[in-house]
C-alpha cells in the first residue's frame, strides 16, 4: 500500500554489525526504536529506546511461527495477548484497553463492530513478502477514540509488525547443513537447488533406498460397550436405524447391551430407547439385556428418583424384502385338529420400550371377544360367550313380555 509522503514515517533499518538487531528511523535518520532478537530457545525480542537502552516491551513465544505470542510492557507494566485469528488471510488480533485492533497484512485496524473498521496503521512491503520496509501510525485516526496510553499503544503496534518480520524469515530462510551432508544426502544427478525445492530429507537412507515405508500397525478391535456403540454407530450411519434403538444380535454379550442401554438414558435429551432382538434366536437375550439395564438404573439410584416405563411388543414384522405369497392349498390334517391349536409358540421377535414418560399409546389394548365381565355384573351370563349370552337376553326378554301381557289379561 502507498504511504502518505506528508505523515510521520518510521523505515527499519537492520544493523550491518548484527542481524539480530534493527532501528526503526525516521526520514532524518533518527532512531527512535531499536529491535533486538535474543539469542534463546524460545523465541524472544526486545523493544527498546535507544537513548537510554531501556526495554520498553518484551515479546515471547515457543518459536517465531507460533499462533500466540505474549507481549510484555513495562512503566508501567502491562500484558497484551497477540493472536493468529485469520483462517485463509493474513490476520493477528490484540486487545489494548477497551478496543480491539487487527493487523491485516500491510494494514492495521481497530474493529468498531457492527460499524466498518478504522485504519490505524500501514506498511510499505515488497511484493510477496512480509518483509516490513516503512512504518506509518496514523494519528488522525487514533485522535477519534478514547485511548490514554497512546504510547503504548504505538510500541505495541510496532512490536507485533516486527514479530511478523521475524516469522517471514523463518519460513523464507533454509535450514543450514554441511557442504558434506548435502553431498551424502543427495541422489545421482540431483541438483543442491532441486533438492531443496523437492523437500528432500537429511538422511541418506531414506533418499537411496527404494524399500516401501513400514506399514503403521492395524488399531486393536474393539470389544464390549465400544464393539456395541461402534455397532449402532454404523448402522444409523447407514440409515438402518435411530440413535435410541439397540438392536441386540448374537456378536456381543447381554451386559454390554445393557451398559450401552444405560449411557443412552443417562442423556437428558433421551426420553426412551427400543431394545429388539435381530433374530428369533436374540428374544431370550432380549430380556436379559432389558433386565440387566434395570438393575445397573437401580444400582446408580437413578431408579429412585426417575421411574422407566416399559412396553412390550413381540411378534412385530419388518418391513424386509418382499417376495412370491405363497398360498397352502392343503388340506388341514385331521389327526392333528385340537392337539396343536393350544399349543404355545414362542415369539419369533421382540421389541421392549423402555421410556422415562408414560406413553398410553404402547400399553396393550384387549380384544373385546376376550373381555369376560365380573361375577357381580353379569349373574348367570358371565361365564356365557357373547353370542349365547344374547340369546339368552333375548329369550328373558321375550319370556318377560309374555309373561306381563298374561298378567294384565287376567285383570
Amino acid at each position: 500500500m502507498s504511504l502518505d509522503q506528508n505523515l510521520f514515517t518510521l523505515n527499519v533499518s537492520p544493523r550491518a554489525d548484527d542481524r539480530n538487531v534493527l532501528d526503526l528511523v525516521d526520514t532524518d535518520g533518527v532512531a527512535h526504536y531499536t529491535k533486538r532478537r535474543l539469542p534463546a530457545t524460545e523465541y524472544t525480542i526486545e523493544m527498546l529506546d535507544p537513548l537510554s537502552e531501556s526495554v520498553l516491551a518484551t515479546v515471547t513465544a515457543p518459536s517465531p511461527t507460533s499462533k500466540h505470542k505474549t507481549l510484555q510492557l513495562y512503566n508501567p507494566d502491562s500484558v497484551v495477548e497477540l493472536k493468529y485469528t485469520g483462517t485463509i488471510h493474513f490476520k493477528w488480533s490484540f486487545k489494548w484497553e477497551e478496543h480491539e485492533f487487527e493487523w491485516r497484512r500491510e494494514e492495521c485496524y481497530i474493529l468498531r463492530k457492527p460499524d466498518p473498521a478504522v485504519l490505524v496503521a500501514i506498511t510499505k512491503e515488497p511484493p510477496g513478502r512480509l518483509q516490513t520496509r516503512s512504518i506509518q501510525i496514523l494519528d488522525y485516526n487514533l485522535n477519534r477514540f478514547d485511548i490514554e496510553d497512546r504510547k503504548g499503544l504505538e510500541i505495541v503496534i510496532l512490536t507485533a509488525l516486527l514479530t511478523f518480520q521475524d516469522m517471514n524469515e523463518t519460513y523464507h530462510t533454509p535450514s543450514p547443513s554441511t557442504p558434506t551432508e548435502t553431498a551424502a544426502t543427495l541422489a545421482p544427478g540431483t541438483s543442491p537447488g532441486l533438492a531443496g525445492r523437492l523437500g528432500l530429507s537429511r538422511q541418506p537412507s531414506q533418499i537411496l533406498s527404494n524399500a516401501p515405508p513400514a506399514i503403521p500397525p492395524k488399531p486393536a478391535p474393539r470389544v464390549g460397550v465400544e464393539r456395541v456403540a461402534e455397532m449402532h454407530a454404523v448402522r444409523a450411519a447407514q440409515g438402518e436405524g435411530d440413535a435410541n434403538e439397540i438392536e441386540v444380535s448374537e456378536e456381543c454379550a447381554a451386559d454390554d447391551y445393557a451398559a450401552y442401554a444405560e449411557r443412552l438414558l443417562e442423556d437428558e435429551a433421551m426420553l426412551f430407547i427400543t431394545v429388539r432382538s435381530a433374530t428369533a434366536a436374540e428374544v431370550p437375550k432380549v430380556l436379559r439385556v432389558v433386565e440387566e439395564t434395570k438393575r445397573l438404573r437401580h444400582k446408580s439410584g437413578v431408579a429412585e428418583d426417575e421411574e422407566l416405563h416399559q412396553y412390550v411388543v413381540y411378534d412385530t414384522h419388518t418391513a424386509g424384502r418382499k417376495g412370491p405369497r405363497r398360498i397352502n392349498l392343503n388340506d388341514p390334517d385331521p389327526k392333528g385338529k385340537g392337539k396343536d391349536a393350544d399349543k404355545y409358540a414362542p415369539p419369533t421377535n421382540l421389541t421392549v420400550h423402555l421410556s422415562k414418560i408414560d406413553m398410553p399409546e404402547l400399553q396393550p389394548k384387549a380384544s373385546p371377544a376376550n373381555v369376560r365381565r365380573p361375577s357381580g355384573s353379569g349373574g348367570e351370563y358371565a361365564e356365557m360367550s357373547d353370542k349365547e349370552r344374547r340369546k339368552a337376553e333375548k329369550e328373558s326378554k321375550k319370556a318377560a313380555k309374555e309373561a306381563k301381557k298374561a298378567g294384565k289379561q287376567r285383570v
